[in-house]
């Protein structure tokens, strides 16, 4: 075994490595770049070597500084992780040229499987069912036309050297083809240098079915079982779940024993992907592609077999055979897993940029979060936006989409927006429940799981915020201290005050009445009655017009942040010392949406006027200027030029100028 290796990756997945070596005594080295410097792989290694700038194109896809690095920290071997060089032969054939084990499959076979066409036709020669289509070298384009024409709409143009859903265009009629084709051809040239594609039959309710293969160097190959990633949007994966939901056992027996075929047909060995699409309403199944690296979803696989493929990979680099045979591989149970993204749903799933100020999760049994990010980390605009893999196994599949339910509404995270009220609807749509899923359900299920008011204050949050500021919550000791009281000692009379709220750039205002435990409001021409039953270490439980709520609470100043049911909602509460016209454009200055600092105007401590442009932001293509809303002296300035803020942050706070 090993003694050393160096993980050319980060984040996650370069996390992920590092636990697996510990545990089997292997030391490890990470690669960082300019933005990743102290990121959580960095710090948790037990070497980091600097390999760069922040874009990945001058540091985590260059091959020969890589290479560099491992050889001046002495390691036996390089784990490529996923992405970047996991699947880059040239990278592979480089380490073996440096006398350094590359913990993947041969030059060979990542070839073999490099370019979908190429990748069909083999597996067409094994014997291995392929989506009916052309995959020839002749590119004309009235050629093409006639195939496509041939095949029978709807067809699905892609690029041969595509992947995560780039240089690949769905037409559902003829005389749209010539011009998806030229679209799908410009894609392929400008993100992988090769305009080829193939043409294929379009299932029209496919579902995306994978086998996880792996293979030794002795000639040994098994299937570790299916896993369902229907889940998509915009052909990238949302949710993964094994085994796949309404397979019968004879399809899932036939699926392994075509992936296994698939794997030997190239000599191959390591962790693998056999991706399949499935015809829902024929249970009939064709080759897609194959992955040549570990991907981002085998948890749940380690979570229904027990096994850990990180180590399975590490074994099998060191010339190692198989730890088991086909036939003692059993499923027990079922797992999801959730990609938990920096992004806004709302806005069309805008990637946010910024420093995540808090993340925690409650772990119970059957759960696990695979992270690279850990609270005061910050995610860039340079790589992709996940904060974590959150996966949850139960004994059935209703046992562990409950489990997943109970992670999602148990994780808490703040300072971005991100993807967790969506993910926690889809585990509540009663047809995924159900087990109805193929590729197009969130397109069909949008408006129930992105709702209009997405991210916004529902009555049970705003009766939750009335009751933390007007019982005083921020102040433990009041709920034991009646002299520190602002209600119970009133002889049963009532005290009023308006609280002016900011959610997402939105004045809300409520004029609430509080008696006691129980503050009563109006809201969107709604009476609204909020009683507070139980306030403990940030969890409140409450009768919000009679119905039980049991929230989380997270606050900062006057900022809240309320964890409901999977539900983050981001409160702020404006205070006289911001002024009288605080909010947006007053005191408290937050970004109206996601963008760039462009320029800032201003420095902390210096006094400024009502109106006077403070900095400029760029969004969506557009330079705006933020100007102050207040006069007074600039008392926080959290951003510099340059900055990637997400929407809602924090961009000036103004310390109102009192008035004469």
């Amino acid at each position: 075994m090993f003694s050393k290796i160096l993980i050319a990756n980060r984040g996650e997945i370069a996390c992920r490595v590092i636990h697996t070596a510990r545990r089997m005594g292997i030391k490890c080295v990470a690669v960082y770049s300019d933005a990743d410097k102290g990121a959580l792989h960095v710090r948790m290694a037990d070497e980091a070597v600097h390999i760069g700038a922040s874009p990945s194109s001058e540091s985590y896809l260059k091959a020969d500084v890589i290479i560099k690095a491992a050889k001046d920290t002495g390691v036996e071997a390089i784990h490529p992780g996923y992405g970047f060089l996991s699947e880059n032969a040239a990278f592979s054939k480089a380490c073996a040229k440096a006398g350094i084990v590359f913990i993947g499959p041969s030059e060979k076979s990542i070839n073999a499987m490099g370019l979908k066409d190429g990748a069909k036709a083999i597996m067409q020669k094994a014997g291995v069912p392929v989506v009916p289509g052309y995959q020839g070298e002749k590119q004309d384009a009235k050629f093409l036309k006639a195939e496509a024409d041939k095949i029978g709409y709807p067809v699905l143009i892609k690029a041969v050297a595509g992947g995560g859903g780039k240089g690949m265009r769905l037409v559902e009629r003829a005389e749209d083809f010539i011009d998806l084709l030229g679209n799908c051809q410009r894609e392929g040239k400008a993100s992988f240098g090769n305009d080829h594609v193939l043409i294929e039959k379009y299932i029209t309710k496919p579902r995306h079915i994978e086998m996880q293969v792996f293979g030794d160097t002795h000639g040994n190959v098994v299937h570790l079982f299916e896993r369902d990633c229907s889940l998509q949007r915009r052909h990238q994966k949302v949710v993964e779940e094994a085994p796949a939901p309404g397979i019968p056992d004879s399809m899932r027996k036939a699926m392994g024993e075509a992936a296994v075929k698939a794997a030997q047909a190239i000599d191959y060995y390591g962790a693998g992907t056999i991706e399949f699409i499935v015809d829902t309403a024929t249970h009939d199944f064709y080759f897609m592609e194959m992955n040549t690296r570990l991907q981002v979803e085998h948890p749940v696989t380690e979570m229904i077999t027990g096994l850990d493929l990180v180590e399975w990979q590490l074994r099998v680099a060191a010339g190692e055979k198989l730890p088991c045979a086909q036939q003692d591989l059993h499923v027990n149970g079922h797992a999801f897993e959730v990609r938990l993204y920096a992004e806004d749903p709302a806005q069309n799933f805008l990637p946010q940029t910024g420093k995540v100020q808090h993340f925690s999760y409650a772990l119970k049994d059957g759960c696990r979060v695979d992270t690279g990010i850990e609270a005061g980390d910050s995610v860039t605009s340079y790589y992709d936006p996940m904060i974590a893999k959150l996966i949850a196994w139960g004994k059935t599949r209703d046992a562990a989409a409950a489990r997943m339910e109970t992670l999602l509404c148990d994780t808490y995270l703040t300072g971005l927006n991100s993807n967790q009220e969506f993910l926690h609807s889809i585990f509540q749509h009663p047809e995924f429940l159900k087990g109805d899923v193929d590729t197009g359900f969130i397109a069909r299920h949008e408006a129930a799981l992105i709702p209009a008011d997405y991210g916004r204050p529902r009555e049970d949050d705003l009766g939750v915020a009335a009751l933390y500021y007007l019982l005083g919550l921020r102040d433990e000791v009041q709920q034991n201290d009646p002299w520190r009281s602002l209600n119970n000692w009133r002889m049963g009379g009532s005290v009023s005050r308006r609280l002016d709220l900011v959610s997402k750039g939105e004045n809300l205002s409520i004029a609430a009445a509080c008696c006691a435990q129980i503050v009563k409001f109006e809201w969107n021409k709604t009476a609204i009655e909020a009683a507070l039953l139980r306030y403990e270490a940030g969890a409140i439980e409450a009768l919000v017009n009679g119905r039980k709520v049991c929230a989380s609470v997270l606050s900062s100043r006057n900022d809240l942040i309320i964890f409901n049911e999977g539900r983050v909602v981001g409160l702020h509460l404006h205070t006289q010392e911001e002024g009288d016209d605080a909010g947006a454009g007053g005191g408290r200055i937050t970004t109206p949406m996601p963008g760039r600092i462009v320029n800032i105007m201003v420095k902390k401590g210096e006094a400024v006027e009502k109106g006077q442009p403070l900095l400029i932001m760029e969004s969506m293509k557009v330079e705006i200027t933020i100007r102050a809303g207040v006069a007074g002296v600039v008392e926080e300035l959290p951003v510099a030029v340059n900055d990637q803020v997400a929407d809602g942050a924090l961009l000036a706070h103004i310390a109102a100028k009192e008035s004469a």
